[in-house]
């Protein structure tokens, strides 16, 4: 596959799904193609992808997170082993931080 088939794929790729992608990145997908295949294979491939989408995974985590802490589940094996309940607290701030500032 030549390096102009993948760009061009990519390109429609990124058209298709514009509205996942930030206006304020540019040039935000960047291709490289290796002419050598895995052994027994005629070619393989790999994406990798950083979207904003990352934030509803991020948000998931928080709300389940911020579910088990106000259930106190599991917090005793923690305290147990000489954790502070208050990293806690300040885990659950960060995910908070982390999903706004995304």
């Amino acid at each position: 596959m030549s390096t102009k088939e993948v760009d061009e794929q990519m390109f429609n790729v990124q058209n298709k799904n514009s509205s996942y992608f930030v206006e304020w990145i540019p040039n935000n997908v960047n291709s490289t193609v290796c002419d050598i295949p895995p052994t027994d294979l005629k070619m393989a491939s790999t994406f990798i992808g950083n979207s904003t989408f990352i934030q509803e995974m991020f948000r998931h985590v928080g709300e389940q997170f911020t579910g088990m802490f106000r259930r106190k589940a599991f917090l005793h094996w923690y305290i147990g082993e000489s954790m502070d309940e208050m990293k806690f607290t300040e885990a659950e701030s960060n995910i908070n931080d982390l999903v706004s500032e995304y």
